[in-house]
């Protein structure tokens, strides 16, 4: 089965697609193909009223990789600790547009949501296709862009710090992404202090438009995932009663872009005006 003989009926056009007439809990291996090519196809997938199971789960989420087993966040139980539990009552919202955990060497591929408990109101969940923010870009940043690192630090007390491509290059698509996000990204730095303060803001703005966004609406039972290496996604903190997701973390692949940074990391001119960890600048 091809991705395009699975039943797919795309939710925005920018991104994101739903699919029905297949049940997760026993999946045959043409659908399996099908929904992996459909995930290359549209980034983010959404399979309503699934009410998986927890072996269920488990088994769909292999087919994408090796799980994540997380240890700082409340699992569903032993026999499942690849299972997350995310509820309210405990758990922050994601509000801010990110892709998770950059700040790791091998960023994980994606994840894998399936919806327990949804508010009556409220509680969205919205994605960005991070290649089209790339192709709309004019050629001459794209070249620049291309030849740039950005170092990513965990802002929450790991100390984790890693260095990743401006622009990735998707590993099965063969497709190029900005890969910068405000929560993780640091600096860039092949640049100054400014400069890298003046491109960064500019490349999360131009990233997070509307016009390159779906915006999901969940149902109880539903089960959603996205890909981690080519999209941006936040959750709309607005919601009214309880929320409450199981997920599972597919761990991940080592971001690759077009070649190496083409320049060397900057350094400070001689009074640190121009210095990325100086307080002052020359403006």
């Amino acid at each position: 089965m091809t991705a395009t003989s699975l039943d797919i009926r795309p939710v925005g056009a920018a991104l994101g697609a739903e699919i029905f007439g297949v049940d997760l809990n026993n999946l045959e291996d043409t659908e399996r193909a099908g929904i992996k090519q459909a995930l290359n196809d549209h980034l983010v997938i959404f399979f309503p009223d699934q009410n998986l199971s927890p072996d269920g789960h488990r088994d769909f989420a292999s087919i994408f990789g090796e799980l994540e087993v997380v240890p700082a966040l409340p699992k569903l139980d032993d026999d499942h600790p690849e299972i997350v539990v995310l509820d309210d009552a405990d758990t922050p919202a994601a509000d801010v547009w990110h892709t998770d955990v950059t700040f790791t060497e091998h960023p994980p591929i994606g994840a894998i949501l399936h919806m327990i408990e949804c508010p009556t109101v409220g509680g969205d969940t919205q994605w960005i296709n991070l290649y089209r923010a790339y192709d709309t870009l004019s050629a001459p940043m794209k070249e620049m862009l291309e030849g740039l690192s950005a170092i990513h630090v965990n802002r929450y007390g790991t100390g984790h710090v890693a260095e990743h491509p401006v622009v990735r290059v998707h590993p099965e698509t063969g497709a190029k992404s900005i890969y910068v996000n405000r929560i993780f990204t640091s600096h860039i730095p092949q640049l100054s202090r400014p400069e890298s303060d003046t491109l960064l803001p500019f490349l999360y703005r131009w990233c997070e438009q509307t016009r390159f966004s779906v915006r999901y609406r969940w149902q109880k039972g539903g089960v959603g995932m996205w890909d981690n290496r080519c999209t941006l996604h936040s959750a709309v903190n607005d919601w009214q009663g309880r929320r409450i997701i199981q997920r599972i973390t597919v761990l991940g692949d080592t971001p690759t872009g077009v070649g190496p940074p083409r320049w060397d990391e900057h350094v400070a001119d001689a009074n640190g005006a121009s210095d990325f960890y100086g307080m002052s600048y020359p403006f």
